[in-house]
């Protein structure tokens, strides 16, 4: 099944558009730049607003968001520490209005930026976007055309793209100091909760705009305990584990294989043990067959066994990791250790920039060759990571005896299916329900799959008429 960008045109033709035309302020080198922040959560009022409001020269003066009390509280907030009233906008177009707003702050969720940094670009704005990038492969690309037309400098949120022991790392890999390149592991060992399962639908606060969260998303009632960052484990508003926390792994994997897409995919896993009203995989386990090398990805939600309290790990490190073995030895990036066959230190790495200072260099230089997370990087990596979700939601459950001789092929894809497997067992979860994800390959000229139009179908994403993103050429 090919798909070209034209094939969707008619489809998009009545989407709906941001009625106004640029407004590009031209920044001169001691100009204040003025911020827009959207979406006043955790990464929104913890991440965005001190990292905008604490840079000389820099000052957020508009804030959005669909809950009324997040609105006042931070508004409140920003007035005591940094001294300032700032406009508060329940719409992001009411934001996006305002001809001196220079830049969006976008710390909306995953299914809200497509749309909203598409509007900021129309908008004249430049951007600095969460991760991931999208919700949707298609939508990723429409997000670096809008980008392109209106030439605006968008930043991903991928932070550790200005880590400075990862640049320095990959480039002593790259440099062939332990050889060539065999494999990358990469791993999200993150403890998550149940999000509950009510008989009834979770009432929501007055405070909130309910269509507006929604925005493009299906608009449904919600049988989770919470409306807010639960919502990244449902497919309708998230993304599962490995993109939410993976597009970070798989961002370095593709930067120190110098890739973009792999040439096929394919993932195993399931959501067990919660029985809850979230959907995404908390246990996954993903095989990315790029050229160069293979990246294998795990997932772990759940303990290490049933009723421990200790997280898996993966190579005695904790949390989450990536892992480059070569022919002479390995390189933990995230902790910045190169180790020789014999596991010993051959080399360390160390140092940090900060990503929302880079943004706001860019902005003033102009240059969007100056961004360390470039939108097109972004989206590539984003993309990947859907991809390997989308073989997963267009798998079936499958005996343990299938799982094995898919993987059996593969003989590092094998070990990572046994460790799979035992984890599980661990849980006293019954291999029968896992989920067999068929390999999929890859059509990279038109960021799809070949013949599978189901595949396909979750390329191109799904939007409530009132919010659909539209097609840019």
């Amino acid at each position: 099944m090919s798909f070209s960008r034209r094939r969707f045109l008619a489809a998009s033709a009545a989407a709906l558009s941001f009625p106004m035309v640029a407004n590009s302020r031209v920044l001169a080198a001691n100009d204040e730049i003025r911020v827009g922040l959207v979406g006043l959560g955790g990464r929104g009022v913890g991440a965005h607003l001190p990292g905008f409001q604490s840079q000389p020269g820099v000052s957020v003066v508009a804030i959005c968001d669909p809950d009324q009390d997040r609105l006042g509280s931070t508004a409140e907030m920003i007035k005591v520490k940094y001294g300032h009233e700032v406009e508060q906008c329940t719409d992001v177009r009411k934001l996006l209005e305002r001809p001196d707003i220079d830049c969006v702050a976008n710390a909306t969720q995953n299914y809200w930026h497509g749309l909203s940094t598409i509007w900021a670009c129309e908008a004249g704005k430049h951007v600095y976007c969460e991760k991931p990038l999208s919700h949707y492969i298609w939508e990723g690309r429409q997000m670096v055309n809008a980008a392109r037309r209106h030439n605006r400098i968008v930043q991903c949120g991928t932070q550790r793209r200005s880590q400075t022991s990862i640049r320095d790392g990959i480039a002593w890999i790259q440099a062939g100091n332990l050889g060539k390149i065999e494999r990358v592991y990469a791993f999200a060992n993150k403890g998550r909760s149940s999000c509950g399962k009510r008989a009834t639908p979770l009432e929501l606060p007055a405070s909130l705009d309910y269509e507006l969260w929604c925005g493009p998303a299906r608009k449904e009632p919600i049988y989770r305990d919470r409306l807010q960052y639960d919502c990244s484990f449902l497919w309708n508003t998230g993304d599962g584990e490995s993109c939410n926390q993976g597009v970070h792994e798989m961002d370095i994997a593709r930067w120190c294989l110098g890739e973009t897409w792999p040439r096929r995919v394919m993932s195993l896993g399931g959501r067990f043990v919660f029985n809850d009203a979230c959907d995404v995989p908390n246990t996954q386990i993903i095989y990315y067959d790029f050229a160069a090398a293979p990246v294998l990805y795990e997932v772990h939600n759940l303990r290490k066994a049933k009723d421990d309290t200790a997280m898996p790990d993966f190579r005695g490190e904790q949390g989450v990791g990536v892992i480059v073995e070569c022919e002479g030895g390995s390189v933990s990036l995230y902790r910045g250790l190169a180790v020789d066959r014999d596991g010993k230190e051959v080399a360390r790495f160390s140092g940090n920039e900060d990503h929302f200072v880079n943004f706001i260099n860019a902005v003033r230089s102009g240059r969007r060759e100056d961004l360390n997370a470039e939108i097109e990087v972004g989206h590539l990596s984003t993309a990947v990571c859907h991809a390997g979700n989308i073989s997963l939601r267009v798998g079936q459950a499958a005996p343990p005896d299938q799982q094995r001789a898919q993987v059996r092929e593969i003989p590092e894809l094998e070990q990572m299916y046994d460790r799979f497997a035992a984890h599980l067992g661990a849980h006293e979860v019954d291999l029968n329900t896992v989920t067999l994800g068929p390999w999929l390959e890859l059509d990279p000229e038109h960021e799809c799959f070949r013949n599978h139009p189901q595949a396909n179908e979750i390329v191109r994403g799904y939007y409530r008429e009132s919010f659909l993103v539209k097609e840019i050429v």
